[in-house]
């Protein structure tokens, strides 16, 4: 700011400079006084250059750094989300306002540093060095000024809402683009290529549409502000010509009021330019700051708990989890005990909110009511640290980060060697197809692991948790894309190796699930059922039906 301030005192002061070289010099013939004071024009100019690329580099950087940093806190904070906080946003608009919309933000500071920082200092500037040069030709600044202010706040206020409609509309683009990418294969195996055409292109044509409406609003800007600058210039010239043919007011004078004139227009223009991007950095901002006041409902505690007994021991204690505003709650009342050395599965119709209650152990969200207790002590008490090394869950979807398949099964372990990666893996069933790759464990991994099919992906997933070797195993249906033979070994191999852990099974298959320990059977959000197979076959009617529906009487027995 302070460069910028010096830089433009120099700008104002080169016009009276050269009032002075035309009326003392160049009138009087004195080549003099044309060389001393267009030598100190010269040393003016080069301080104003030096201090406008001083400012404009600082100004770059703090702008740089404002975004890095904008976008660090977002990070940070869809870091801290639950699953409902994200739901609630959507990925497409979390990527947009991480991306875009900061960078709109940090062109604003940018133009704010180099443009809004000189024009009023340039505005006030020039009108007083062109009243102390002629007060009654400074008449003319009093009409152009206020027409501009008026003409450019008019537009700006209609840019407004167009600018978050047009933001609104980037959302929707990236989210129906973002749906084709992933949804590739399901849209080439239903042949649908015609339908999400027109789906992206009806996306694409709103966008484009308040984008043209901006851009109409944008290109009377510049119009308005010339044809004022040129009609006062003519005035200046027209006022000015009988103020010198009077004697009121001498040549140089004239022509850095003109130069002054131009100064102020200028500021003015600079001013547009920002007001131009304001309206839409504004609604950037605002969108921003949505995603930055959103508090996670899943808090860290306070005074967290940093150390455990680490037996396993896993409890939930009447817990029930309800959506914000939703008419019923998901999970009603839960009751569970999982101890260590046992296999509990849990197992239910589709939508009875298995995946919710296991997703309460490792807080993907919190429970509404009622507890979840890890060696007797609330989860939401435990430091998140901790509770990531004893619990370790194989979600339904398991997702896999570009990279490697050794930086994959490195997640949960950083510091896990090649033997404990080969045993990890040989558990999962998942040696051979890795040893058959080109480069074994160093053989690349795409995006959401994209390149394996869904039961390799499965039992990477798998391996990668037994690298974390936590106390408690949840596995959340992970065994639905192996076939019959794979998830035998699968399962036997995992008992060997899970032996003195808790494990909580997930999942559809009758056969994955009928030799645990226990088995808690799920209906609509609520525990109809617990016991071993054969008890419940015996009196559990819900779980019947599961199994009825899977296997013979015989094969059931």
């Amino acid at each position: 700011m302070l460069l910028q301030f010096l830089q433009t005192c120099a700008t104002l002061y080169l016009p009276t400079l050269n009032a002075d070289i035309i009326d003392r010099g160049v009138v009087r013939g004195d080549t003099g006084y044309i060389l001393t004071f267009g030598a100190l024009m010269i040393g003016v100019t080069v301080v104003q250059v030096v201090c406008n690329i001083g400012a404009v580099y600082y100004g770059a950087r703090t702008a740089a750094a404002l975004g890095r940093d904008v976008r660090g806190a977002i990070f940070d904070r869809v870091q801290s989300f639950s699953a409902r906080e994200v739901g609630q946003f959507g990925a497409p608009s979390l990527i947009t306002r991480t991306t875009n919309d900061v960078q709109q933000v940090q062109m604003l500071v940018l133009m704010a540093f180099t443009l809004m920082v000189s024009a009023p200092i340039m505005c006030v500037g020039g009108i007083v060095m062109a009243l102390s040069l002629d007060v009654p030709l400074s008449s003319v600044l009093i009409a152009v000024v206020p027409v501009l202010g008026i003409a450019v706040s008019l537009i700006v206020k209609k840019l407004r809402p167009l600018f978050r409609t047009m933001q609104e509309r980037l959302d929707t683009v990236n989210r129906v683009l973002r749906e084709q990418i992933t949804g590739n294969r399901v849209i080439r195996a239903f042949v649908r290529d015609a339908y999400e055409k027109e789906r992206f292109k009806g996306a694409n044509t709103e966008l484009t549409e308040v984008s043209l409406g901006t851009g109409r609003l944008l290109a009377l800007m510049f119009p308005i502000v010339m044809t004022v600058v040129n009609v006062s210039s003519i005035a200046v010239v027209w006022f000015g010509a009988q103020r010198i043919d009077s004697g009121g007011m001498e040549i140089g004078a004239l022509t850095a009021f003109l130069a002054y004139l131009m100064q102020i227009v200028m500021s003015v223009m600079m001013a547009t330019f920002m007001f131009m991007m304001v309206p839409r950095a504004e609604v950037c901002a605002e969108r921003i700051e949505e995603v930055l006041d959103t508090a996670s409902s899943v808090v860290p505690p306070a005074d967290p708990v940093r150390e455990l007994k680490r037996h396993g021991h896993l409890e939930v204690r009447g817990a029930g989890f309800a959506y914000p505003g939703a008419e019923e709650p998901v999970l009603k009342a839960i009751d569970l005990v999982a101890q260590p050395g046992e296999t509990t599965a849990v197992i239910g119709s589709t939508g009875s909110g298995k995946s919710t209650l296991l997703g309460l152990v490792p807080r993907l969200f919190d429970a509404t009511e009622g507890e979840v207790l890890v060696d007797g002590v609330d989860v939401r008490q435990l430091d998140p640290a901790l509770l990531a090394r004893t619990v370790g869950l194989v979600p339904q979807k398991p997702y896999l980060f570009s990279g490697t398949v050794a930086t994959n099964l490195r997640y949960g372990n950083p510091d896990a060697t090649d033997e404990e990666l080969w045993h990890a893996l040989e558990v999962a069933q998942a040696k051979g197809f890795v040893e058959k790759l080109e480069n074994g464990l160093d053989s690349p991994v795409a995006q959401g692991g994209t390149n394996v099919s869904g039961g390799q992906r499965q039992r990477l997933a798998i391996a990668r948790t037994l690298v974390q070797r936590p106390e408690i195993y949840l596995f959340d249906d992970s065994f639905s894309a192996l076939d019959y033979a794979t998830d035998a070994a699968l399962r036997t191999a995992l008992g060997r190796e899970t032996a003195e852990a808790t494990v909580v099974i997930v999942a559809q298959r009758v056969s994955t699930i009928r030799e645990a320990d226990r088995i808690v059977v799920l209906d609509e959000g609520r525990v109809v059922g617990a016991g071993r197979h054969h008890e419940l076959m015996a009196d559990n009617e819900t779980y019947r039906e599961i199994v009825l529906s899977q296997l013979t009487e015989a094969e059931a027995a």
